[in-house]
């Protein structure tokens, strides 16, 4: 995955769509990031939260919506691509490594995570990266578990609870995320 910047003529056409105070809010919220494009934040509660406990946070050009909640644990990795945006209450955990690729779509209340974040009694704690390619697109209220890797063009349908890899183009639905087809 690539968080390389665009050139000048097409950062500047990108900020051109967004009124100054997503942009501002946008470099407010970057102070968090390791390394940070051009972020914007459109206004709405709750804020966007970023929550950076000791990992790597990096983003390209990104639009986050209200309510999106960032979370990295120590020596955690969360990378997000140019063009992708985080819809109303997205929350992103990060305790090993989640990558999300460029141009995604994310929408409402979407949960990716990484951890379990405790362990079963008994047992490890048990995490596993999350990669999710370039031009995927994730309906309301998915879940994306530890260790799925998700290909590029691929259509994830709301509700979906999604807990093993989901090939290039396929497009899942249902609580079991089942593959009913392609995206192409």
């Amino acid at each position: 995955m690539s968080l390389a910047l665009p050139g000048p003529g097409r950062a500047r056409e990108r900020l051109g769509r967004y009124p100054l105070r997503y942009r501002l809010w946008g470099a407010w919220v970057a102070r968090r990031f390791t390394r940070a494009g051009w972020l914007a934040c459109t206004s709405g509660f709750p804020k966007v939260r970023v929550r950076n406990l000791g990992g790597v946070l990096e983003a390209g050009n990104c639009l986050f919506f209200p309510g999106v909640r960032l979370e990295v644990g120590k020596g955690g990795r969360l990378s997000i691509g140019t063009g992708t945006y985080l819809n109303r209450n997205t929350e992103v955990i990060a305790w090993t490594e989640v990558s999300i690729g460029r141009d995604c779509m994310i929408g409402w209340d979407v949960l990716i995570m990484d951890t379990d974040q405790h362990p079963l009694p008994g047992r490890d704690l048990d995490n596993r990266p999350v990669r999710i390619g370039d031009g995927v697109w994730i309906g309301a209220r998915a879940t994306i578990l530890k260790g799925v890797r998700i290909g590029d063009g691929a259509i994830v349908g709301a509700c979906a609870v999604v807990t093993r890899d989901v090939p290039a183009g396929a497009v899942v639905t249902g609580p079991s995320a089942l593959t009913r087809g392609s995206a192409r």
